[in-house]
């Protein structure tokens, strides 16, 4: 009996604790950093949403400048800021850097900068099919077109006999 009622109250001040705890830590420390959309193309707006940065503060990366957070009203201790993706950034995964009231946290890989397509003429300025590739190509199409005639006619032959 004692021992049920000894692991009661560890139970429920361990509960008390876990409860009370993540309210301690959050204060004035910045968690939780979301940045959507988390795959983007260069030029993109990003926007960065970060728990536990009540006063605002500002956010980094190496694919955009220094970006202020602004307070949510309304959203307890959320700040949030919107950053444009430099139009030269290299396609790959990038790190976030929030710093509020003095205290950073990095979330690594936290969006993907996806690369560009070029325009033009496309790929077949330096690539695409040979010389060899179109004439076998256009061989194929050639006895498709033969192939679907002699066919086409045989059937009307068929109908008047």
């Amino acid at each position: 009996m004692r021992r049920t009622r000894a692991l009661a109250v560890s139970a429920a001040a361990v509960a008390a604790l876990g409860v009370a705890a993540p309210a301690a830590v959050a204060w004035d420390t910045p968690s939780n950093i979301v940045a959507l959309p988390s795959v983007i193309a260069r030029g993109g707006q990003l926007t960065v949403t970060v728990d536990g940065c009540r006063n605002g503060g500002t956010m980094s990366s190496g694919a955009f400048p220094t970006t202020n957070l602004t307070p949510i009203h309304g959203a307890n201790e959320t700040a949030k800021g919107t950053a444009t993706i430099h139009s030269n950034a290299r396609p790959g995964p990038y790190d976030i850097t929030v710093n509020c009231s003095g205290r950073t946290l990095t979330r690594p890989a936290a969006f993907t900068v996806i690369g560009g397509v070029r325009g033009g003429i496309g790929g077949s300025s330096t690539s695409g099919a040979t010389p060899t590739d179109m004439a076998i190509g256009g061989g194929l199409v050639t006895a498709a077109v033969i192939g679907g005639g002699v066919f086409w006619m045989r059937r009307r032959a068929e109908r008047r006999a």
